[in-house]
């Protein structure tokens, strides 16, 4: 199955976003502010409490409040939100909406509110809504935390750090399953400075393992390494620190693909949590196992990592952590054979998902199950798997290059703005000017025909500015429309290109070839090389796919290591050497990369329409379902080959449609005749 161009990597988004999410157990926030050292350090030792044991915390925190006497408001607002929080942690979200309003109803207490309810949103796994209020609550903070002169205004109190740590928290995980890796990474370097500038080393050490799964995500190994040396120097003398931190260290290793040094840490992990009586601690970790053992194919031990940790799970109403486990479950059985306990797992799953919006995650969850069912031998529901998971990956490109776009035009709209408001101030001036001339023109009449001679030529100049800064603002919206049908990546054609071109043709009566070619194994790619090794596969070949077609074809790049062809006015035994000189320029010869030659391969789906013998109209869209269709044979009978539609049996379109639902029954009953083309190695 495919990635999604979100973001690619060696290890699904919901298992290396489990090692962000724990870090709120030792999230030490109170309102902005807080009350005194004493009474603050106090309600961050029961948040830190509360991760693991929300109820004990909570009786901690009724008696504390009973020996407080003459509550000021400050030190109330302080109170509240720690209890709401400490509901949070025991899964009464109704308890802290409670909360939540009572603050609402105080002017004083709106950061406290906000983070509140960001944080009942990201224990229910609505992550967007999460982010969008954390981002409030951190733009009304940047007077009294700012970037610059962070240790003066700790230091002064004017800036509570461990409330500012714990936004940042929600925001950086919504950044980093978002695949938003800068914005990630400056959000993690500012946590990392509120925690130096407060001297918590505990969040130190949280912050630095942040920052090396970032660094990970981006393929910067050395720099990931530095920092998580750096974070278990900070978390020494800390089993729960250093639990986490190892947690941290195994994801980067799923992140390198190296499965058996990242369970070696999460066991390490596991142990250091049971020492700190960390269960739901413990608990998440065993989820990441049993990732991990999924990757070394062993179900068994999977589905046994699983089973420990999801009564834990269930008792805090960690939904995100239990969709994850359900998930492992699923995968696990598929490949233990089970597969209608699967099923019910699947099913499981997709009530917790309901109508949340994390579509990265859920494209991942796809490729993951495909992946399964089709090892399993279960082609149906690998090909159904398949096509949600390129369609979702579609909606998620274009929804990603639409952002870009957007943020495009809203630079060149300023622009546009500020040169129009200049124009505004000009002719204000003038206007003045002219005003000054009327009064001047009853002492001097000379005086003032050169000055309505010079603001006349003072016009003039101002139109030609005018209307050339208008001809580079068209200049710019034609390059804008230019580059959103290219591939910044290859600089191929994009989906919008190709959508152009098919415009121009007939909706119900495509004509032409259309080639449908994904890159062999290219997960391991990225799991091996990491993303950097993974774009230069993904460019070469994509030259290699240009050089070998004719100049009359147009290559498109589809989506993650997918491309497209279209071969207008060509014939069939034209088209099936043209199926052939792509596979040998693409196989032929290895791909030069930093760390050695990689043999890459690919394979290929190919038809030409109408679909002979009956020569049926169909819209475009269908004929890339068709050549998708004979791609996914070329895959599940061992890659490395190109197979084409010869002819289809099918008298009328409901035939068609009949066939196109189960494509391997109608190969096998040879009402589908298909050609092959063997790449290289095959030979």
């Amino acid at each position: 199955m495919r990635g999604s161009l979100q973001l690619r990597s060696a290890q699904p988004v919901r298992h290396w976003f489990s090692a962000l999410s724990l870090a709120c157990c030792t999230v030490f926030a109170q309102t902005p502010a807080a009350p005194e050292p004493a009474l603050a350090q106090t309600l961050s030792q029961l948040l830190r409490q509360g991760f693991d044991h929300p109820q004990q915390a909570l009786l901690a925190l009724q008696r504390l409040t009973a020996t407080q006497q003459n509550l000021g408001a400050g030190v109330q607002r302080s109170l509240a939100v720690t209890e709401g929080r400490l509901q949070v942690m025991a899964g009464d979200f109704e308890a802290a909406r409670r909360i939540a309003d009572v603050l609402a109803l105080d002017p004083d207490a709106a950061h406290a509110e906000l983070l509140l309810r960001a944080e009942i949103a990201d224990r229910l796994g609505q992550s967007e809504t999460a982010a969008g209020f954390a981002q409030q609550v951190l733009d009304s903070l940047a007077a009294d935390c700012p970037q610059q002169g962070l240790g003066q205004a700790v230091q002064s109190q004017g800036c509570d750090f461990r409330f500012a740590w714990s936004v940042l928290r929600i925001l950086i995980r919504t950044q980093f399953k978002e695949g938003a890796m800068p914005l990630a990474q400056s959000s993690a370097q500012y946590a990392l400075a509120l925690a130096e500038a407060g001297n918590d080393k505990a969040l130190r050490s949280l912050s630095l393992g942040q920052l090396a799964l970032i660094a990970q995500a981006q393929g910067l190994t050395e720099q990931a390494d530095g920092f998580l040396a750096q974070a278990h120097k900070a978390a020494q003398g800390d089993p729960l620190n250093l639990a986490q931190v190892k947690n941290y260290l195994g994801s980067v290793m799923g992140f390198r693909g190296e499965a058996t040094a990242q369970l070696r840490a999460l066991q390490d992990g596991v142990a250091l949590a049971r020492q700190a009586d960390a269960p739901r601690l413990q608990a998440h970790m065993q989820s990441n196992m049993a990732d991990a053992y999924l990757r070394l194919k062993q179900p068994a031990l999977a589905l046994q990592a699983s089973q420990q940790a999801l009564p834990v799970v269930l008792a805090s109403k960690d939904l995100r952590i239990e969709r994850s486990l359900r998930q492992n479950i699923a995968v696990a059985l598929i490949q233990l054979g089970a597969f209608d306990k699967a099923r019910q797992e699947l099913q499981r799953s997709m009530v917790l998902r309901g109508d949340s919006a994390d579509q990265g995650v859920r494209a991942e969850e796809l490729r993951e199950l495909g992946e399964a069912w089709a090892a399993a031998g279960q082609a149906k529901e690998a090909v159904a798997l398949f096509h949600a998971e390129r369609k979702l990956s579609a909606e998620l490109t274009a929804r990603n290059r639409e952002v870009s776009l957007q943020q495009l035009k809203i630079k060149y709209d300023s622009d546009r703005k500020q040169s129009d408001l200049d124009l505004l101030q000009r002719e204000r001036t003038l206007v003045d000017q002219q005003l000054a001339n009327r009064g001047l023109a009853q002492q001097a009449s000379v005086a003032v025909a050169v000055l309505l001679g010079l603001t006349l030529v003072f016009v003039l100049l101002m139109v030609g500015k005018v209307r050339a800064a208008r001809q580079r603002l068209q200049a710019n919206e034609l390059l804008l429309r230019a580059q959103s049908e290219r591939d910044p990546l290859t600089d191929l054609a994009n989906r919008r290109h190709l959508l152009a071109v098919m415009a121009q043709q007939p909706k119900a009566e495509f004509s032409g070839a259309l080639l449908m070619i994904d890159i062999d194994h290219f997960k391991h790619v990225n799991d091996q090389y990491g993303h950097s090794v993974g774009d230069l596969v993904i460019c070469e070949v994509a030259r290699r796919i240009s050089h070998a077609v004719r100049a009359e074809d147009l290559v498109v790049r589809w989506g993650g290591e997918e491309f497209l062809v279209f071969s207008p006015d060509v014939d069939h035994e034209t088209l099936h050497r043209l199926a052939k000189r792509i596979l040998m320029e693409v196989g032929a010869l290895p791909v030069q990369a930093q760390d050695g030659p990689l043999r890459i391969t690919v394979s290929i789906g190919f038809a030409h329409f109408p679909l002979p013998p009956a020569m049926l109209d169909l819209h475009w869209e269908q004929a890339v379902n068709w050549a998708d269709m004979a791609l996914y044979t070329a895959k599940s009978r061992g890659r490395n080959q190109a197979m084409g539609i010869v002819t289809v049996s099918a008298g009328d379109a409901e035939a068609l449609m009949q066939i196109e639902a189960d494509f391997d029954a109608a190969c096998s009953s040879e009402r589908v005749s298909l050609h092959q083309v063997l790449g290289p190695a095959a030979l």
